[in-house]
């Protein structure tokens, strides 16, 4: 365990609002190696952006409430470190693509300037000239011209405006990347493209990635390691092969049935039966029980651990159990 970069043990996030308690994480644990890519994969409400912004320290207080934990980071606990601290690991260190390109610029600035700001704010002895000359090469590298550098958010696509963000996140070359839902936002050929440019600059900077979709084929195209993700806990995680090839947890298996095939003709899609459990009143066992086929009294009552599978394929299911 000494070489990951990140490790997130145990992690519990509720909100606390008018309407109940909302159990958004439920003791989270996994971790991510140096250069590695991880998929964080899940239907909407499974808690997948809750873990990105309880690891970056970006959960909002109030509701938001880490309630216990750890996210090491390099070592170090990023949540006992002070404010102060994390401000300096936020940009530099450790970075962020939300899902939106439309609302995570200023509309008032240039995007220029908001790729310098990220530079300055970490590199406050650098001169303004040098943080622009920055900023530009920044541009360049997403495949922006530097000549659109003084342009404000409105004049660029919506592809253009994602090619932004992603320079602002890696402008001070991070060692970890967490891109929620990147393309989300973007039609098929734009996501492409975006991707393609993701995984040659990560290649290129020798960036680690949490990659959060809800996309497998984005997932098989682009990750190292898959970890799937139900009411707020890592049901199934292990690497492409084990994920795809080997799917142990019936939630995985459900998923990657309900994608379409161009090999076989059906009438129509096959998708999980059933909601997401209701967050404020998850089931007392398994919490995917209430939707599994194979559910019986035991997994209606208790609740199943996460358990190693072989070589480091880990599955939450009492089904795992027998041969």
């Amino acid at each position: 365990m000494d070489n990951n970069l990140l490790e997130v043990k145990n992690l519990v996030i509720n909100y606390e609002t008018d309407d109940g308690n909302v159990h958004a994480l439920n003791g989270v644990t996994l971790s991510l190696k140096d250069g590695e890519t991880l998929g964080l994969v899940g239907e909407t409400g499974a808690g997948k952006t809750t873990l990105a912004r309880g690891i970056m320290r970006l959960v909002p207080d109030p509701p938001g409430k880490i309630k216990s934990g750890e996210v090491f980071f390099e070592g170090r606990d990023l949540l006992k470190i002070s404010a102060q601290e994390m401000l300096k690991v936020r940009g530099q260190s450790i970075s962020m693509i939300f899902q939106d390109p439309m609302t995570s610029l200023n509309p008032v600035l240039t995007v220029g300037f908001q790729i310098e700001e990220v530079v300055r704010t970490h590199n406050p002895e650098m001169k303004k000239s040098e943080a622009w000359e920055r900023a530009c090469q920044m541009l360049e590298l997403v495949g922006i011209s530097r000549d659109r550098a003084n342009e404000y958010p409105h004049q660029f696509s919506g592809g253009m405006k994602q090619r932004v963000i992603i320079a602002i996140a890696l402008a001070c070359n991070p060692k970890l990347l967490i891109a929620d839902e990147p393309t989300t936002a973007l039609d098929v050929t734009i996501q492409a493209q975006v991707l393609d440019m993701i995984r040659a600059l990560k290649k290129k900077l020798n960036t680690s990635m949490l990659l959060i979709t809800h996309d497998l084929g984005v997932v098989a195209q682009t990750c190292d390691r898959v970890a799937i993700m139900y009411a707020g806990e890592i049901v199934e995680e292990g690497d492409l092969h084990q994920i795809f090839k080997e799917t142990r947890h019936p939630y995985t298996q459900g998923l990657l049935g309900s994608l379409p095939s161009l090999a076989v003709d059906v009438d129509r899609l096959n998708p999980i039966k059933g909601m997401m459990p209701d967050p404020t009143n998850l089931p007392k066992g398994c919490k995917f029980s209430p939707r599994c086929q194979w559910a019986t009294e035991r997994c209606e009552s208790e609740h199943p651990e996460l358990r190693e599978l072989s070589g480091g394929h880990m599955c939450r299911c009492f089904m795992t159990e027998e041969k």
